[in-house]
């Protein structure tokens, strides 16, 4: 009779937990927004849906009793397609989370619908830090990296060993702006000044007439303010006019392994940039790789396909942690009490202001008598502190903040 009575209650006590977690629909639901297939697709794209699946897998979400589904879009770059997209997942799809997101002109309108809609985002692939400044929301993280960091990481080591002069090849939308004028602002800082820029179409192909005039600049340093294919064009074109061979050097604002492996070392060798992760750091990057790889025709994962695995992960503990995904502002504030921990970014935290602190890292691009096997293609130079590696809080003008 006792072993009946505990039975009931055992089953009653999982009932009642069952009970008290109030997940909308009985589902998590995730959504991966991204550039699937264009200009940002290898830096994100099927690889950052891939790293949201992972993160659920390995936060053992089912056998805590956890539904989690994830599913993607492609933005295609448009902040009008991001929008629609947006508004459908949360006001008829039931998505509570949306990660990622590179272009930040998409996401800084996906901060918006988000607000409204009180979700949650977790930006991963966008790179302005008015994210965390004047556009700061309490329903957003931005997670990996952002203009500020590139621009202090990269900016200030080339000024310091000597690079005093800069032209700007700027995408000519929020990100390449934002990244323009962070990265204006070091240069200056630290005694530098800024001789001329450009606006670039985004996304271009054809880089002659702006890399021509950066030439005619004399600049010491050609400041190239976009990314991915962008970026990627830009270099390759570069080397085509012999602008190195020349005497001027490129600085790749932002860049990432996807590019360098396109570029190929022969191209890239001796860039200098700032990244928020890389896949050969350490026996735990090696082995997310390895899955990574098997799972995604052999490439190495980016920073924000591993920052995506981060997020995701930290959002799984916070909603457990609540019993609860309906209020994303709630949600957002629990992500922010909970130290964060995984086995890719380590130890960090969330700032009132929703930056995620971690370390940055300077890295080279390492010559082709260098790298040792596939994808071998980074020195880390120098590792930046979290809180050297991101604005001061009290800098940003986050209205979240206390003054």
């Amino acid at each position: 009779m006792r072993l009946k009575s505990l039975a009931i209650t055992a089953a009653m006590t999982l009932a009642a937990g069952a009970a008290h977690a109030q997940y909308t629909d009985g589902v998590i639901k995730i959504g991966v927004l991204n550039d699937q297939s264009g200009l940002y697709a290898d830096v994100s794209g099927p690889g950052g849906t891939w790293a949201a699946k992972q993160a659920v897998e390995d936060f053992g979400a089912a056998k805590k009793g956890m539904k989690v589904e994830v599913v993607f879009g492609d933005h295609q770059n448009k902040p009008d397609v991001g929008s629609n997209i947006a508004r459908q997942w949360y006001d008829v799809d039931h998505v509570d989370m949306i990660v990622d997101v590179p272009t930040s002109s998409v996401a800084l309108a996906i901060n918006q619908i988000t607000k409204e809609k009180n979700k949650v985002f977790l930006a991963s692939g966008p790179a302005t830090a008015d994210l965390t400044g004047p556009q700061c929301s309490p329903n957003t993280v931005h997670w990996t990296y952002d203009t500020w960091a590139l621009a202090n990481g990269t900016g200030k080591a080339i000024v310091q060993t000597g690079g005093k002069s800069w032209f700007f090849i700027t995408a000519d939308y929020a990100f390449g702006h934002a990244l323009e004028r962070d990265t204006k602002a070091v240069v200056e800082a630290n005694g530098g000044k800024v001789v001329g820029a450009v606006r670039a179409p985004f996304p271009g192909t054809d880089f002659s007439s702006f890399l021509l005039q950066a030439q005619a600049s004399k600049a010491q340093i050609i400041g190239l303010a976009n990314a991915g294919g962008d970026t990627i064009n830009s270099i390759k074109q570069a080397a085509e006019f012999g602008i190195v061979e020349g005497g001027q050097k490129l600085a790749g604002m932002l860049m990432f392994i996807s590019d360098v492996h396109a570029l190929g070392l022969k191209t890239a060798q001796g860039l200098n940039f700032t990244t928020a992760w890389y896949w050969d750091a350490n026996d735990a990057n090696r082995a997310f790789a390895k899955q990574f790889a098997a799972a995604n025709g052999g490439k190495m994962p980016t920073m924000v396909q591993a920052g995506i695995y981060s997020a995701v992960t930290h959002y799984l503990k916070a909603v457990e942690a609540l019993k609860s995904d309906a209020d994303g502002a709630k949600v957002v504030a629990e992500m922010k009490k909970l130290p964060t921990e995984d086995k890719l970014f380590g130890k960090g935290m969330i700032r009132e202001d929703g930056r995620h602190m971690h370390d940055m890292y300077l890295v080279e691009v390492k010559k082709p008598s260098e790298s040792k096997g596939p994808w071998d293609y980074l020195t880390i130079k120098k590792t930046i502190p979290a809180n050297e590696a991101f604005r001061p809080l009290k800098d940003g003008g986050c209205p979240l903040v206390k003054s």
